[in-house]
């Protein structure tokens, strides 16, 4: 499949793969900006996505960021719809212990674009059993 992009801000950096077999690409910040330790901001990647029917891209963090500054994508992993034709914007969080600075070209997230499959709802009156039944949120253990 092919994902067509267009720039829409000066500086804008084109997604790319970082090496053959990878599944994310990289994601560029289209400008300069701090995200302050403890908050969030929404930053620019100046490309709008023109994904085919069927098919998303999802907003991931990058593990290197995560791990040495304590920088997430807040929303993660997040949508991007193959009918949305706005700039596509990276959610970062700033859970490290010092402001992160962000500048214009530099990698903050990664996309992975992937099929789409979409459920038919079918209204039901009664839950089959299952061993694990409700058990959730932590209920196997730590």
């Amino acid at each position: 499949m092919t994902l067509r992009v267009k720039k829409i801000r000066p500086g804008a950096v084109l997604p790319a793969y970082a090496h053959d077999g990878d599944a994310g690409m990289d994601l560029c910040s289209a400008e300069d900006t701090v995200v302050k330790k403890g908050s969030r901001a929404l930053v620019p990647t100046g490309l709008v996505f023109m994904l085919p029917p069927g098919y998303e891209a999802q907003v991931r963090p990058r593990s290197g960021l995560a791990l040495k500054r304590g920088v997430t994508v807040l929303n993660t992993p997040g949508t991007v719809d193959a009918g949305y034709r706005g700039e596509v914007g990276v959610i970062l969080a700033n859970f490290g212990e010092e402001d992160f600075e962000v500048k214009r070209g530099d990698r903050i997230a990664q996309a992975v674009v992937a099929p789409v499959t979409r459920a038919e709802i079918a209204e039901c009156g009664e839950v089959d059993s299952t061993e694990r039944g409700e058990g959730g949120f932590g209920s196997t253990g730590v």
